[in-house]
């Protein structure tokens, strides 16, 4: 069951990797050896997130042992104002174990373990390594059961509380996976850059059941406090995922769907925002649902990258929801008290009242769809922009993480924020979710754009 949006997450857990190291600008594997350490950048880039985090109230720190995450967790607390909670080592935060290959460059991976190599580049979590002392074993599946064990410690000794977690980029990506009740096999389908933030949501379900507690990613992957735009694109193609900026029916927390509201004036200089966070994204095209509210803000957007064509597609269209168009919350509650409860438990289990009224799996089956019709149209290091709503990006980015419709509350969107989609073997080929709901471009590591009813 995915987070009921009108009650208070009670747990923010934020996650970050540590910053850049000898070992990264060396090409070299880390993995669980403590023989890397922090450069000067990735001691720059520390501080930086502890000044980006200064308003944020921390009441724990939680490290990987190991120098290079360690030493992050000293300088980003000793960035910050005020006092700070004391950083706490967890040794369930060690990055992958990856004997006999720690130390080697990714030419030396190639050169002596061929196919080893080729399972860790397309299906890690299936790699098998022999240790020096001949016993083997399986690097990520043993990382998820550490990071299943951490997260389930996590949410029972902090709830209630904010926490920091600094650690490595395997170990986080296995957190991130564990948390939202995903198997290994989803590893190769995320990414985590340097001094990288992320941001989950906890909502207990009471007593101290941790698996039935819900958890929404309000952002995946944010380096917007480092610097403020996108990283630049891989090889294959990129889709830049934005959700339209604010209206005043989202501000009232009024059920819009097909309704054609308009931005309000903050939606506007959301879209002027997304702009300058997107203006050096080589975009080629854009596309976008047909209503005013995204083709306003794709055209705002486009301002900025002459002669890419805007085409709009029905398949983003925002979920029907029928007799529900038009009223606020408070309305609907009175009318149909039991099914408004559904939708916020179990949306998957609603179909929208009266005409025009959908399912999330209806909407989710056109937008994904409309999605891949895009993808699959991607030339090689092409980017596109996609311009749609609350529910639509939500149905998608679902579907790339791993997850059902039934489980929408659990991917935030924010009016202007930004997803960035990777395909790194072309658009016919498995999407990697690069970054999730970025909106530091609005201002803060945190979102905090209007809620709106979908």
């Amino acid at each position: 069951m995915a987070p009921r949006p009108d009650v208070p997450l009670a747990t923010r857990v934020l996650l970050l990797r540590h910053g850049l190291s000898t070992y990264n600008v060396q090409g070299r594997i880390q993995g669980r050896d403590d023989d890397s350490t922090l450069t000067a950048a990735g001691e720059a880039m520390a501080r930086r997130t502890g000044e980006a985090l200064a308003g944020v109230r921390l009441d724990a720190v939680l490290s990987s042992p190991l120098r290079r995450a360690a030493r992050t967790a000293a300088l980003v607390c000793g960035a910050r104002s005020g006092a700070a909670p004391a950083v706490v080592h967890d040794d369930d935060l060690l990055e992958v174990d990856l004997e006999p290959w720690s130390g080697y460059s990714l030419q030396q991976l190639i050169a002596r373990w061929p196919r080893e190599e080729r399972i860790w580049r397309t299906h890690p979590e299936q790699l098998t390594l022999q240790r020096a002392d001949g016993s083997s074993h399986q690097p990520i599946r043993e990382l998820h059961r550490q990071a299943r064990r951490f997260w389930r410690r996590l949410c029972q000794r902090h709830r209630d509380k904010t926490v920091l977690v600094v650690a490595h980029n395997a170990i986080l990506r296995c957190v991130v996976l564990a948390a939202l009740g995903l198997g290994p096999e989803r590893f190769a389908r995320l990414r985590l850059n340097n001094c990288a933030l992320s941001v989950l949501n906890v909502q207990e379900a009471g007593g101290n059941d941790t698996d039935a507690a819900t958890v929404q990613v309000e952002s995946f992957n944010s380096t917007v406090h480092l610097d403020p735009v996108v990283p630049g694109p891989r090889r294959g193609g990129r889709i830049l995922l934005l959700r339209h900026g604010e209206t005043d029916w989202n501000r009232q927390s009024r059920f819009q769907g097909q309704i054609d509201v308009p931005l309000n004036a903050t939606g506007r200089q959301q879209a002027r925002q997304a702009a300058a966070f997107l203006r050096r994204s080589p975009i080629r095209r854009a596309y976008s649902s047909p209503m005013a509210r995204p083709r306003e803000t794709a055209e705002l957007v486009l301002e900025h990258h002459s002669g890419a064509p805007l085409a709009t597609c029905e398949g983003l269209l925002e979920i029907g929801h029928g007799l529900w168009e038009g009223k606020l919350e408070q309305e609907i509650q009175a009318r149909w008290p039991q099914l408004l409860a559904t939708w916020k438990a179990a949306p998957h289990q609603v179909a929208m009242p009266g005409p025009g009224g959908e399912t999330i799996q209806q909407v989710s089956q056109r937008a994904v769809a409309a999605m891949e019709r895009i993808a699959q149209e991607l030339e090689e290091g092409e980017t596109a922009l996609v311009v749609a709503h609350d529910a639509v990006n939500k149905t998608i980015l679902c579907h790339l993480l791993g997850l059902s419709p039934a489980h929408i509350w659990s991917v935030k969107q924010g009016n202007g924020g930004v997803s960035v989609i990777d395909y790194p073997e072309g658009g016919h080929g498995p999407a990697v979710v690069y970054s999730l709901n970025l909106t530091g471009h609005l201002g803060g590591v945190l979102d905090e754009t209007a809620a709106g009813a979908l």
